[in-house]
């Protein structure tokens, strides 16, 4: 939900979850509906303790921002996309909400001590341009959050054989960079979701360049709801520190 650019004249990301907005709020608001309801208490014991200032990058409705406030956080928050920043300001009238894009943050040189990007940063069009200016806004010793689909779920999909077994089936580079439209239909919900699929090493090399130190990395198993997948991740969580 963060930055902006035309790509192979699709819409741009912006204009995308524009577009996508007011699914999106009833989608993420519907208590134990998506997997956040799941991964947030595990995401956030990832975090840490809150500091002196928090940034969630790519805020969306809101919902992230919310519950690290609730943690303790002083957050700033910004996203690309101004319905996102109406919807998320109406839910929570005295939080600091900012429309921005990632790849230009209104922020001084080390302003935060905890920057948060969950479920966005593989939205961005340019993820090493958007790395580092998340990386700039950090303090020295501060820390990048990250919670995005697993590459490897990105890469594939599951498929149904003989007796019901489940198989994993990967018809395009893993390594290849694609933009990615998925309308996923689910009790009476309707969502696209737009972003990109990268490989584990784009994520990586964007923060190495970034000169951010990767600290701890996660793969959660998916449990919801009385239903468990520990076939693949279809999570990924990475804590980077800026060196002191």
């Amino acid at each position: 939900m963060v930055n902006d650019a035309t790509v192979n004249n699709k819409a741009t990301m912006a204009e995308s979850w524009e577009e996508q907005a007011r699914n999106w709020v009833a989608w993420a608001r519907r208590p134990d509906f998506d997997s956040y309801w799941f991964y947030r208490d595990g995401f956030f014991d990832l975090v840490g303790e809150p500091g002196t200032a928090t940034l969630d990058l790519g805020c969306g409705e809101g919902r992230v921002s919310r519950d690290l406030k609730a943690r303790g956080h002083r957050v700033t928050s910004v996203d690309i996309a101004q319905t996102m920043i109406d919807h998320a300001v109406e839910a929570d009238p005295d939080g600091d909400y900012r429309v921005c894009d990632a790849r230009e943050l209104p922020f001084d040189d080390g302003a935060f001590d905890i920057v948060i990007a969950y479920n966005t940063i593989m939205d961005v069009d340019d993820l090493a341009s958007s790395v580092a200016e998340a990386a700039r806004v950090l303090a020295p010793g501060g820390r990048l959050c990250v919670a995005t689909t697993h590459p490897l779920n990105d890469a594939g999909h599951f498929e149904t054989g003989p007796g019901g077994r489940r198989r994993f089936v990967i018809e395009e580079s893993y390594f290849a960079r694609r933009r990615v439209e998925d309308t996923v239909e689910r009790e009476g919900m309707v969502m696209t979701f737009n972003g990109w699929t990268n490989p584990l090493s784009a994520y990586t090399r964007a923060m190495e360049n970034a000169g951010l130190l990767i600290e701890s990395m996660r793969e959660p198993i998916f449990e919801m709801k009385g239903r468990r997948d520990d076939l693949i991740p279809y999570h990924l969580w990475t804590r980077a520190v800026r060196p002191a």
